[in-house]
């Protein structure tokens, strides 16, 4: 898989630095991407890079709540490995930009 970076180049939503897509190269998924991920600046983390996952939201009693779409099985660092793959993608997107070689 590969996880593909799209800037949030029109500055909506405030300390959102951008949207990841997974993209399967392999194996019955190949050809597939999974949307909904982003990459946040944390304001209260000393500029750390949080991950949000995708998720659906939905109602109940007038309070919106949301619903994470991808969720642990068995061994709850899985998800840490994923966010982990996101921040690298971004991590070297940065570098890409910084460098002027991003296309």
């Amino acid at each position: 898989m590969v996880v593909k970076i799209i800037p949030n180049d029109k500055g909506t939503a405030n300390g959102k630095l951008a949207d990841a897509e997974v993209h399967f190269t392999e194996g019955p998924l190949e050809g597939l991407r999974l949307l909904g991920f982003a990459v946040w600046e944390s304001r209260s983390r000393g500029g750390r890079r949080n991950v949000t996952f995708p998720s659906r939201t939905y109602s109940i009693q007038g309070e919106r709540k949301s619903f994470a779409l991808l969720r642990v099985i068995s061994d709850p660092t899985a998800q840490d490995r994923v966010r982990e793959l996101v921040l690298q993608a971004y991590a070297e997107f940065e570098e890409q930009v910084g460098d002027g070689t991003n296309g």
